[in-house]
């Protein structure tokens, strides 16, 4: 039996001895973006790719009204009447069971009682986007289960939507689209505006080796919401001049060189990491299609300094991080990942200098920071699945 096969008729097993009944069985995975922080709720470009680590959700019918959910990560069970949901967030784990729930709720009748079990690997706290693995996750679940079908966009939109409207996180579209559209050795490539992607080959001689400084962030706290409001208040200006601004996605490079000196200090800074951002998302998918790895590493290079400097989302201990990564050999490129203010760096690191480059950074951080890292080695994995 194979390690994955083992997995989950182990979580099979675990469902049965809770519920006295054999599950429905869905994943879904996390994600790490390669290039494109913080442009993806500006309406966008940004080049994520699904990893290895997932969330698997078993589902079985109850003949009652109550949603009944475990979760196997926090040994903790909650239940809910499916008629009175709550209105509002409990700031807990289950706040995005049921904010998917309700969106569901919104789109079909066909749901009726049902008990579910949660289980997971994608770090927590650390930028890889645990929260949308979990939302999709459960929205697949619920789709196995009750009969309705949902296509991948609306999937993603609709879990999007429950981080925004309950648990509260004003999170753009990419962690759900990712977790929903992830390819096995391919990043993708997608306009957080129209939608459409388009997938690109990760070349087979990298990997992707995530490094998790252990310093933790809450995006759904009041830095990301600023950062975000930021670039509202920077569209909005450039609106005032530039007939159809709806986003920092519609400022060109020309334009934000003419009219930069007319905003205040911090928003100028913000909108020329998010239009630069933008353009090197795009330098970087050429770049893939190319195989050009040296060249997405000097781009990986440049977003982290902008976010660094002009965004101001990095920390000490991501930007030490990188500045380990980038003297070793087999290293293509790195940056800082996710929301910021902690979290994790992203390395392309050529697969046969894996294992020295995880010697070095994990010894070298913890000698620099006191802190002992976790890395994570992935290729890029598929998408949200039903497992059979």
């Amino acid at each position: 039996m194979s390690a994955t096969s083992h997995l989950i008729s182990g979580f099979s097993g675990k469902f049965h001895r809770r519920f006295g009944q054999w599950p429905i069985i869905v994943q879904a995975p996390g994600r790490v973006n390669l290039i494109g922080e913080h442009t993806d709720y500006n309406d966008g470009f940004v080049l994520p790719a699904a990893i290895g680590f997932r969330t698997l959700v078993g589902t079985a019918p109850r003949m009652d009204h109550q949603l009944v959910v475990q979760s196997e990560n926090f040994s903790e069970r909650a239940e809910f009447d499916l008629k009175e949901l709550p209105v509002a967030p409990r700031h807990h784990w289950s706040d995005y069971v049921v904010g998917v729930t309700q969106q569901f709720q919104k789109q079909t009748d066909q749901l009726a009682g049902m008990n579910l079990l949660i289980q997971g690997d994608v770090p927590q706290g650390a930028g890889l986007s645990s929260s949308a693995s979990i939302e999709v996750a459960v929205f697949r679940a619920l789709s196995e289960l009750s009969g309705a079908k949902f296509d991948g966009v609306q999937t993603a939109t609709l879990c999007q939507r429950a981080e925004n409207d309950f648990v509260g996180a004003r999170c753009g579209i990419m962690d759900q689209f990712v977790a929903v559209h992830g390819r096995k050795d391919h990043a993708v490539l997608l306009d957080c505006r129209s939608l459409g992607h388009r997938l690109l080959p990760i070349p087979a001689r990298v990997r992707f080796v995530v490094c998790n400084t252990m310093v933790r962030h809450a995006l759904a706290g009041g830095e990301y919401n600023q950062r975000r409001a930021e670039c509202e208040e920077g569209a909005r200006l450039f609106g005032q001049r530039i007939p159809g601004v709806k986003a920092l996605r519609d400022v060109s490079l020309a334009a934000l060189e003419k009219y930069d000196s007319n905003l205040p200090e911090i928003v100028r800074r913000r909108c020329r990491h998010v239009v630069n951002e933008n353009l090197r998302v795009m330098r970087a998918a050429d770049a893939f299609e190319k195989s050009d790895l040296e060249l997405v590493g000097r781009l990986m290079a440049d977003s982290h300094a902008s976010l660094r400097d002009d965004f101001e989302v990095s920390c000490r201990e991501l930007d030490v991080m990188v500045d380990l990564a980038r003297d070793i050999e087999g290293v293509y490129g790195a940056r800082m990942t996710g929301g910021g203010f902690g979290g994790c760096t992203v390395n392309l690191v050529r697969e046969d200098k894996v294992a020295d480059f995880q010697r070095q950074v994990g010894a070298e951080y913890e000698q620099r920071t006191g802190n002992v890292a976790e890395i994570y080695v992935s290729a890029a994995a598929d998408g949200a699945s039903r497992i059979a």
